[in-house]
């Protein structure tokens, strides 16, 4: 069934919503515009339409309805690897802690590993009520089927209303899994989620649409509301050693006979790049040119003992590996300063380094979007502005000044 609603009185055929449609759901037949079984009730087309002729259809409650009022409480997945807790699950205590505290209901944690006591301790440090902590051999390196089945099984029994899981390679395949098993929605890569005051329904923030457009989702007959949140996009908690919280041991629910994937080793990428860890990235843009513009921004770089960042437009170029790419398809980065070159500002590129602590921008053009978000911004050519700024930083760093931990 169609999921958008066209009054054909008001609609004077001017085209709009067709080019506004990013699924081609829309069409003019017959001197009337017609929506397609394509349509995902997106509301883009909502905006273009000058005479107000379009409208969503409310969405249809499920035929068997599940009862809402006995799902309760935040959870977050803490993810570990070889028995150390990644910093975005920290990150996501610090957020459940935050939604727990808007809804006045418990934050509990979920430890999955094989000998992490330590970790289910931290969590409670950092914020956590009650851990859950599924400990066995089984689960000491992360596959798929052992951690999906035996988190839904918490799920299940326990029935939480919000489940947080930080947007990690690791992250996003176990939120898919038990997302598909429970039946219930999922957003994934959040940049904010909140209760509504209202509905008590979870906002989950996202961009859309190639950041055009920020989505709010709600999933309102399922549960639980699941997320994934990018690292960086909350904030890191304090710790404090002296919160007391309750620790629940978890037996597996897999044995290694019914597990069909063996991890035989872990080879590790070696990589320059640390952007999630760099305190201070100075990033290129199309305004740097090409491949040869980079030794620029890499001599800055180097000096103040920081990374090199680019924006998208840069990578597919070509001009700079991706795994330097900042922004919505690349890292979010929280540095402390975030040297941006050449770099226009897109809304895409923006969602990746907003939230640094000081931002400057360079770029020749002084209507440039960058210059919104900037804390200090150079209007001048990036190749006089930047080796002109390294030299002064290499005159007057100390020889062992490196910010980089």
């Amino acid at each position: 069934m169609a999921l958008l609603k066209i009054d054909h009185d008001k609609c004077v055929g001017c085209e709009a919503c067709i080019d506004a449609c990013p699924f081609g759901a829309l069409s003019m037949v017959d001197g009337q515009i017609q929506v397609s079984e394509a349509c995902t009730a997106c509301g883009a087309c909502l905006l273009s339409c000058p005479m107000h002729a379009l409208n969503l259809l409310k969405e249809q409650e499920p035929e068997v309805a599940i009862d809402l009022s006995a799902y309760s409480g935040v959870w977050v997945w803490v993810e570990q690897f070889r028995r150390e807790a990644c910093s975005i699950s920290l990150e996501m205590l610090g957020q459940g802690r935050m939604l727990a505290d808007q809804r006045g209901v418990a934050l509990t944690a979920c430890v999955l590993g094989h000998k992490v006591e330590h970790i289910a301790a931290q969590a409670i440090s950092y914020g956590a009520d009650r851990v859950f902590h599924v400990d066995d051999p089984t689960l000491e390196v992360y596959r798929t089927a052992p951690y999906s089945r035996a988190l839904v099984d918490l799920v299940q029994k326990h029935k939480p209303e919000a489940l947080i899981l930080g947007a990690s390679s690791r992250g996003r395949d176990l939120a898919g899994s038990v997302a598909s098993v429970l039946h219930t929605g999922l957003t994934a890569d959040c940049t904010g989620l909140e209760f509504d005051a209202k509905t008590g329904l979870l906002l989950q923030t996202r961009p859309a649409f190639g950041g055009n457009i920020m989505a709010a989702i709600v999933c309102p007959y399922h549960r639980p509301q699941m997320a994934t949140m990018r690292q960086h996009v909350a904030q890191m908690p304090v710790s404090d050693s002296g919160r007391q919280g309750q620790i629940i041991a978890v037996k597996a629910v897999l044995t290694e006979e019914d597990i069909a994937t063996r991890v035989i080793d872990f080879i590790e990428e070696q990589s320059e790049v640390s952007l999630a860890d760099a305190r201070i990235i100075v990033s290129g843009g199309g305004g740097v040119g090409g491949s040869e513009g980079f030794k620029t921004i890499r001599l800055l770089a180097d000096v103040l003992g920081g990374a090199v960042g680019a924006s998208r437009t840069a990578v597919d170029r070509g001009w700079i590996p991706y795994a330097h790419q900042v922004g919505q398809t690349g890292r979010t980065v929280r540095p402390d300063l975030y040297i941006a070159c050449g770099i226009s500002g897109q809304i895409q590129h923006l969602a990746g380094m907003k939230t640094s602590k000081v931002i400057v921008a360079i770029n020749k053009d002084p209507e440039a979007p960058i210059f919104n978000v900037a804390d200090f911004g150079i209007v001048g050519d990036l190749f006089e502005v930047v080796p002109a700024l390294t030299d002064q930083f290499r005159n007057k760093l100390p020889t062992n000044f490196n910010i980089v931990p």
